[in-house]
């Protein structure tokens, strides 16, 4: 009931349906008129038979027999009213059987179908609309996108291009609006010029249509951009893209940070203000076997683990946490601290050999972007890939099936630390997980998600790390949309200011108890611009503190519900 409002206003408004109404309006006075023309005939026929009804009568004797329910308490006995009960049964047929159901479900009912559609999946937003964030295009980065959209209260609103495509995402939830991505029309329908982004993730030449579409209703709406070839991005920034990103790429050279023996330093991922979140992973590492509190790593470099990650599970630490081969430390720190970090550990930084090359499999875009990133750290690497494209004069590349077992031997699995698996099918990416695991169960995996819901399924095959491209890119986005106010992760983990709530205030980190009632941790107190980064517990917060703190989403949302 609550769309019937909408139903009737787009119902209404159609010039279609308002043509339609007329012809149903004159249809139906036709047949009053053919009606009363039967009934005042039934009536003088009577007379001529010596008979005489009432006229109440005659509509009713008409009506009987033209919908050819014929009661037959009323019949004719002369050949003259037979033959007129007969033409009254056959108009009726015509009029009544045929024409009144056809020109009802032609001029009103689907019409009102149609109403009923367009009312779920509207053609525009309110006028009133603003701070809204338009999407051009369905797919797991908007997926991921929406979530954190709504975890923030942003509206939004999704492009889709034809009426089925949006009642489809309709009733998954998603809130759509139909319209052509390079008309502007569909812009200013979507009151562009009030919203606080557009994302465009459709091909480069779209993505330039939509941008230049754009900048022709608005100068200062910000557009994010997804651009697939490297000479995509001039032209794109040309057509008025604010931000452009090459998605793929990041997620390549990202799986490629983590490889095992790359650099087993710090890598910084994050940063907010002077405050640096870096990533370190513990495999053939002194710190691997060690509890956290054994590693002495806050008393000897002041560097705070504020998380691990332990095969694509997030937890907080404790003294008492045992650092694994499998553990990717979570650390936060100053530029300083971090590089103190670096020059304990970097004798184990490269320990990769010419005849130890990381394997990567698949030659896509990803797997490009991964191979690149490891030449440039001038480590060995071998990509395995079906395409003879990518084959010719590339000693690095190894043409074969990767789910053959001689074609793997042949790249060397038997002695590479590492394998990124890029393919950009989940299924076959879980199977070769599997595969790998199985031959090598030593080995390092790491391997890329396209969709969130199967980190937990390449964990579970045998995975050590997994990169989400929906979740990269999702990431990347809001952090844009919240500069100041929020850092995501690839992962789900955030980084976000919170001012020192009242019942916080005169009270230690310590006594608060923060992490143990929200789970989140508190890595820096801003006090009067001045940022103090892992302060000491036992310092009291101030009433105009802020606080920056790192958590889960779930941990974050648990925060501001409990301050």
């Amino acid at each position: 009931m609550k769309f019937l409002p909408a139903q009737v206003i787009y119902f209404v408004r159609s010039r279609t349906t308002k043509r339609n109404l007329r012809l149903l309006f004159k249809f139906l006075l036709a047949l009053a008129i053919v009606v009363t023309i039967y009934s005042v005939l039934f009536h003088f026929t009577m007379i001529f038979e010596d008979r005489e009804f009432s006229w109440i009568t005659g509509f009713y004797w008409t009506l009987t027999v033209m919908s050819t329910l014929g009661f037959g308490d009323i019949t004719f006995v002369s050949d003259l009213g037979k033959v007129f009960s007969m033409v009254v049964l056959m108009s009726g047929i015509v009029f009544l059987l045929v024409m009144l159901p056809f020109t009802f479900i032609q001029f009103f009912y689907a019409p009102w179908l149609e109403a009923q559609s367009r009312a779920r999946a509207p053609r525009e937003l309110p006028e009133n609309t603003s701070g809204h964030v338009i999407l051009t295009n369905f797919d797991p980065i908007t997926i991921n996108l929406v979530k954190k959209l709504n975890q923030y209260n942003y509206e939004y609103a999704i492009i889709a291009t034809d009426l089925q495509h949006a009642l489809e995402l309709y009733d998954l939830g998603y809130k759509v609006v139909v319209g052509d991505p390079g008309d502007p029309e569909t812009y200013k329908r979507l009151r562009v010029q009030n919203a606080a982004l557009v994302v465009a993730n459709n091909d480069d030449m779209m993505n330039t249509n939509i941008s230049f579409t754009i900048r022709g209703l608005s100068n200062k709406v910000p557009i994010v951009t997804n651009a697939d070839a490297d000479d995509s991005i001039d032209i794109l920034q040309l057509a008025g893209s604010t931000h452009v990103f090459q998605f793929m790429k990041m997620l390549g050279k990202s799986l490629a940070r983590r490889t095992l023996g790359v650099s087993m330093g710090a890598n910084v991922i994050g940063k907010f203000e002077q405050l640096l979140i870096a990533e370190a992973p513990a495999m053939r590492t002194p710190l691997e076997g060690k509890t956290l509190i054994e590693s002495n790593l806050r008393e000897k470099i002041g560097i705070t683990v504020v998380g691990m990650w332990e095969r694509g599970r997030f937890e907080i630490p404790h003294p008492q946490t045992r650092i694994n081969s499998s553990t990717v430390l979570l650390l936060a720190g100053s530029a300083e601290q971090l590089n103190k970090y670096d020059e304990i550990f970097s004798v184990y930084r490269i320990y990769h050999t010419a005849n130890a090359p990381v394997l990567i499999l698949g030659g896509g875009r990803v797997g490009r972007a991964a191979a690149d990133a490891l030449e440039e750290r001038q480590v060995a690497y071998k990509v395995v890939d079906k395409n003879l494209k990518l084959i010719e004069n590339n000693e690095n590349y190894i043409h074969g099936d990767s789910a053959d077992i001689n074609t793997l031997y042949r790249a060397g699995i038997r002695e590479a630390p590492s394998v990124i698996i890029t393919t950009h099918n989940d299924a076959m990416n879980i199977y070769l997980t599997i595969y790998c695991r199985k031959l090598r169960p030593d080995i390092q995996i790491i391997s890329r998600a396209n969709l969130d819901r199967n980190i937990s399924k390449l964990h579970g095959a045998g995975a050590d790390l997994v990169m989400s491209y929906a979740s990269m890119g999702a990431n990347t986005i809001i952090n844009l949309l919240k500069p100041d106010e929020v850092l995501m992760f690839e992962e789900g983990l955030n980084i976000f200011r919170a001012p020192v709530h009242s019942s916080l205030v005169g009270k230690s980190l310590a006594e608060n108890q923060i992490r143990k009632q929200t789970g989140c941790s508190v890595i820096a107190i801003n006090t009067k611009g001045k940022l103090n980064i892992n302060p000491d517990p036992t310092i009291p917060l101030r009433e105009n503190d802020e606080m920056i703190l790192i958590g889960t989403a779930d941990e974050e949302k648990r925060f501001i519900e409990n301050y």
